[in-house]
């Protein structure tokens, strides 16, 4: 199956892997590379290793309020939600 444009690849992507569905419970040791958040939710605390922290960019701010429907895409290995959900895809296969 070719893929037609952008919108489907994503679909393909995201549809394709395994994924956690989270709430409150800090996840660690994981490897997401995207991160979607369904309903309003509040990152407390992310570890994104592809944040280059240098002056002026850093992984905590991405410590804030989400609305529903935002994808992150970053490679994040660890995540705690103060509340909300999210639905954190794997970069391995099922």
């Amino acid at each position: 199956m070719a893929i037609e444009n952008v919108q489907q690849l994503l679909t393909e992507q995201l549809g394709k892997h395994r994924c956690d569905v989270i709430g409150t419970t800090a996840m660690t040791g994981k490897d997401y590379y995207a991160i979607y958040f369904p309903v309003e939710s509040v990152i407390a605390d992310i570890t994104a290793t592809n944040v280059q922290e240098v002056t002026g960019s850093s992984a905590t701010r991405l410590q804030t309020t989400y609305a529903a429907g935002t994808t992150l895409f970053l490679t994040v290995t660890d995540i705690q939600l103060t509340s909300g959900i999210a639905i954190c895809y794997y970069n391995q296969p099922l």
